[in-house]
């Protein structure tokens, strides 16, 4: 028989020893009554968190000026309310049992509400990862480790794990290796991910900094620190990297060819922070898509509208296509409005009044005076163009304009400036169309 198998044979035979007699200890008359008070506790407490939980989300629900960091502390107690209530009963039956005099009788509630209080405790410290996969892994092999740490089945759990192995010449695998491997490595991904938002923040208020600095240096501090978790996790292991060179290098020219459009916005994405041709703030035009840029990604770039959709821009059109930056130097922004006026109206006076009326508007630069010039004579009207300047270009231009119009409006009605419209003449013509005659009426008539 191979030895390696024999081991493993080995091992299962005295582990499988080891469960048989810790479930004969088990069905022993003291512990069996221990058991039963378990349960009791169990049930008590279930009983106990279906009547709390409604009030206890119901005050929470009232704790309306809370920071929002307490108020999802207290929706995760509710959701350990019922392991909670387990852990606390059964210390108190413990330390009650003690103070009697019966310490020999309380060993296994104890050891029930030291195995409640770790996964209670676990629960809360899985919080900090912020992955909802990884946070479940992490923390249902913590849950399984100190379980069997506290029935002192750990040993030989982890001695049948490295007995469960596969072979590849002198490099040897084994399970408990790989379980090893994921652990460290998830606990290195999610230590780096801390760090890379810590340090995100600390750059991001650093006035010292520019945006586009900021989050390409975010970026490239979260590319280290993850490559150095993922390294340092398979090195803590044992495995050697050495092999990985050759392979790492055929993996890249291959996604390279296959994945041309996500490496063309990878780099594109580089391309937009080195050059800083647009940052975050920015407002944009690119097609008919008007807003302001809400993030930069590696992928894409996040475009804010007015109406409160999120359009995710691709980086490559950015650099490869025509995009409005309206803040890029500076942002002032200059919009022109155009209108007529009757020609019996004063041009001055009519361009006065027009600058007046832009000059109200709240949003309308004070310091950059509107101007405004007579544009053209047309067929029914004197035609101008108002021309103001805006310093908040992502407040929307549509609205701005619409109230300088609604302010032109009021000027003239007030000062008695009208606004005309094109002038038809109508002529009926009797029978003979061809000759109407010096009777044909005519009516003038608006359209």
């Amino acid at each position: 028989m191979d030895p390696d198998v024999s081991a493993l044979a080995m091992a299962l035979h005295g582990a499988a020893l080891r469960i048989m007699g810790f479930v004969d200890s088990m069905l022993l008359p003291m512990r069996l009554y221990q058991l039963a008070a378990i349960a009791g506790l169990l049930a008590l407490s279930w009983l106990a968190a279906r009547a709390l939980s409604p009030r206890w989300t119901g005050w929470l629900r009232s704790r309306e000026g809370w920071p929002r960091w307490r108020l999802r502390v207290g929706l995760l107690l509710d959701r350990r309310l019922t392991l909670i209530l387990f852990a606390i009963a059964a210390w108190i039956v413990v330390a009650i049992m003690r103070e009697i005099t019966w310490p020999s009788r309380s060993q296994l509630i104890a050891l029930a509400a030291a195995i409640a209080t770790g996964w209670v405790a676990i629960f809360f410290v899985a919080r900090i990862i912020r992955n909802a996969f990884l946070r479940r892994l992490v923390t249902w092999g913590a849950w399984i480790w100190i379980t069997l740490l506290l029935l002192g089945l750990l040993d030989e759990t982890t001695g049948a794990l490295d007995r469960l192995a596969v072979s590849f010449g002198d490099f040897r695998l084994s399970a408990l290796t790989v379980l090893k491997g994921l652990i460290i490595t998830g606990l290195m991904i999610a230590g780096a991910r801390m760090a890379s938002r810590l340090l995100a923040g600390r750059l991001a208020r650093s006035s010292d900094i520019s945006p586009t600095m900021r989050v390409l240096t975010a970026k490239l501090i979260q590319v280290v620190l993850f490559s150095l978790a993922i390294v340092m996790g398979l090195k803590a292991v044992g495995f050697d990297l050495t092999g990985l060179a050759v392979f790492s290098g055929a993996v890249g020219v291959g996604l390279g060819f296959g994945l041309q459009k996500v490496v063309s916005n990878l780099v594109s994405g580089v391309i937009i922070l080195l050059d800083k041709s647009i940052k975050p703030g920015d407002v944009i035009s690119i097609g008919d898509t008007f807003g302001w840029i809400e993030e930069l990604g590696a992928r894409y770039v996040s475009v804010v509208t007015r109406d409160g959709k999120e359009y995710l821009i691709p980086n490559e059109d950015l650099v490869t296509g025509q995009v409005v930056n309206w803040s890029h130097s500076d942002d002032f922004v200059r919009i022109e409005l155009t209108f007529g006026t009757s020609y019996d109206d004063d041009p001055h006076r009519v361009s006065e009044l027009a600058i007046e009326a832009a000059a109200s508007v709240s949003r309308v630069m004070a310091d950059r005076r509107p101007v405004c010039w007579i544009n053209g004579f047309g067929d029914s009207s004197i035609d101008y163009v108002l021309r103001f300047w805006i310093a908040d270009a992502q407040g929307g231009l549509a609205n701005v304009r619409g109230k300088v119009f609604l302010a032109l409006w009021d000027t003239f009605k007030a000062n008695g400036i009208q606004i005309p419209f094109p002038q038809r003449e109508v002529r009926i013509l009797g029978p003979n169309t061809a000759n109407p005659g010096p009777k044909a009426q005519e009516t003038p008539a608006g359209d």
